[in-house]
C-alpha cells in the first residue's frame, strides 16, 4: 500500500476504482491527532489507494470527493 502525492491522481483513481466495482470497494479516512495527518484510503481488495496530507485545506478536497462518491453510491445509475 503506497501513498500517492498528489490529490487530483488520488481523487481520478479513487473514483475509477469505485465505479469499476461498486460493490465491494471501501472508503475511509482517518486524523492522527498526533501527527496532524490525515490518510484517506479506498480499496477493492485488489487494489488499495491512500493519500495522506497535512494541510488543514485538503480537508476540503476529502470532504467533496466524499460527497461525490456518496452521489454515484445513492445513484440508480448502478
Amino acid at each position: 500500500m503506497t501513498f500517492i502525492p498528489n490529490w487530483e491522481e488520488f481523487e481520478k483513481s479513487a473514483e475509477m476504482l469505485y465505479l469499476r466495482d461498486p460493490v465491494n470497494t471501501r472508503y475511509s479516512v482517518k486524523y492522527s491527532h498526533n501527527k496532524g495527518v490525515i490518510v484517506a484510503k479506498i480499496t477493492d481488495n485488489k487494489k488499495c489507494l491512500q493519500y495522506k496530507t497535512e494541510i488543514q485545506q485538503d480537508v476540503r478536497k476529502i470532504d467533496q470527493f466524499m460527497s461525490n462518491l456518496l452521489r454515484h453510491m445513492a445513484s440508480n445509475d448502478n
